[in-house]
This record gives structure tokens, sequence and C-alpha cells, in this order.
């Protein structure tokens, strides 16, 4: 079977893939992860698109069917450019789904969006909230601390708690929004420090099962339940951190072994 192509800075497009192995169980996946040059968050659109298109053609090299770009930083700088590359491939990003389940999910369309520096400033989930509601209200706020804290771990406790309420409150203390994106592929991971600060009644959104649902739609992969799927593993730094941190977000072990660096 001719595998998908899945890439991201690091280990936060791990929450993407494994939506997509819950939504495709009997295909087969390659999964990139640029882990020499994490974070993609801090770097300037155009480093980020260099970084982009050589992960794609590190991946296309392998023979894909589509790729994914399961980082929200790439998806907001390198889609287009991508896609151009590729006219013949099927490329899919991570903010369109976000932006359309958070359009859906919103009663009073005020959306906060949180993210990485770089998917702020460029306003790639504001655009697109806007293009499909341009009556939405979209607040906004860069949380890079959040990316440091999930590939360390530091997911639960008070740690996370205190860092999730310094970047939370603010966007939540004066007219909220009813509606929370996580627009970094990271964030899922401290799901329960960001749901443990924000008022139950907001419906946060993590992107990585619309995504798969867009994967679906767009490449329309017949799934059959029957012989699960392969990953092949790529990362360019760091195996058996890209295997002990990876465990946490995909949720079953990963052997440092199974990992192959490769130079891009």
């Amino acid at each position: 079977m001719i595998p998908i192509g899945v890439f991201d800075s690091g280990v936060g497009g791990l929450s993407v893939l494994h939506a997509l192995r819950s939504a495709m169980p009997a295909q087969d996946f390659i999964y990139l992860g640029d882990t020499a040059r994490l974070p993609y968050g801090t770097k300037s659109p155009q480093t980020v698109l260099r970084y982009s298109l050589q992960c794609a053609a590190a991946l296309i090299q392998r023979r894909i069917r589509c790729l994914v770009v399961a980082c929200n930083t790439a998806s907001a700088s390198a889609l287009e450019a991508l896609r151009e590359s590729h006219p013949s491939l099927p490329v899919i990003g991570v903010i369109e789904p976000g932006a359309a389940a958070a359009v859906a999910a919103s009663a009073s369309q005020h959306i906060a969006v949180i993210a990485t520096e770089a998917t702020i400033a460029g306003g790639a989930y504001q655009k697109a909230i806007q293009r499909m509601n341009p009556n939405a209200r979209v607040t906004s706020r860069a949380c890079s601390l959040f990316v440091a804290m999930a590939e360390e771990g530091w997911t639960q406790g008070a740690i996370a708690e205190a860092v999730a309420h310094r970047y939370l409150d603010p966007i939540f203390s004066n007219d909220p929004p009813d509606t929370l994106v996580l627009g970094c592929t990271h964030f899922p991971a401290l799901m329960a420090a960001i749901r443990s600060v924000v008022p139950p009644h907001v419906h946060i959104v993590d992107s990585a099962a619309t995504t798969a649902a867009s994967v679906l739609q767009q490449v329309g992969v017949s799934c059959p339940r029957g012989t699960p799927g392969k990953v092949s593993w790529l990362a360019t730094d760091g195996a058996a951190r890209f295997a002990r941190v990876g465990s946490l977000f995909l949720g079953e072990t990963l052997a440092a072994d199974a990992i192959e660096i490769v130079d891009l």
C-alpha cells in the first residue's frame, strides 16, 4: 500500500497521526519529525517555508499518496507553496479543518485561537475563520511555552496549570469567547491543564480529528478494518528522545531503534 506522508516540527503532529490511524486503520503512514530544528513557531516564515519544502521532499522521495502538514506553523507559512511545488499530490494542512470546526461549534462566533508566535503573527487562523464567517470575532494569543512543555512531557500538574492560567486568564476574563482553538498540534498534550482553567461551557477544538476527516474526504482512502497499517518513523535528531516523548503523544510505546534518523 502506498503510504500517506505526515510531517511536523517534532512530536506534536503525532496527535494528528493518531487521529489519522483511527480513521484509516489499514492505511500505511510515514511520519517525519524535524526534531533537529524544533521549534518552528519562533522561526521566520521564510525559514519555516524552507524547512517544510525539505521535509516534503524527503517524504515524496519515499513515494507517498498524500502529504499531511501536521504542523500549524508550517501550514500557515508553507501550505500554498507546497501545493504549487507538487501539483499532482494532495497536500492537506491543519488550519482549514480546525477553523471550520470552530465556526461550526461556536454559538456566539467569538472564537479564541492559541498557537505559536509565528502562526498568530501570520494571521492564518484569523483569516480562515473570517473567510468562513465574516462576522466572526477572533481573539488570538501566542502560547509558545506550551510547545517546550509538551516536548519535555510537563503536561499536567501545578506548573502546567500555572502557565495555562497565565496565558488563558486574560482571554476569558472579559467578554469571553465560547470556543477555543488549539492552534498547535503540541497543545492537545496539555488538554487537562487547559481544560482546568477554561470555563466549562467553552468548546475546545483540536484540529486533529477534523484533519483526518478532511484527508478521508479529499483522498478518498478506503480503509476496511483488517490488518493494521504500518508506520515508518523518521526524525532529524534524537531517536531516544523522540521515542520517549512521542510515546506520550501517541498513547503507545515507541522504540528508539525503530526510528530512522535522516539528514535534510
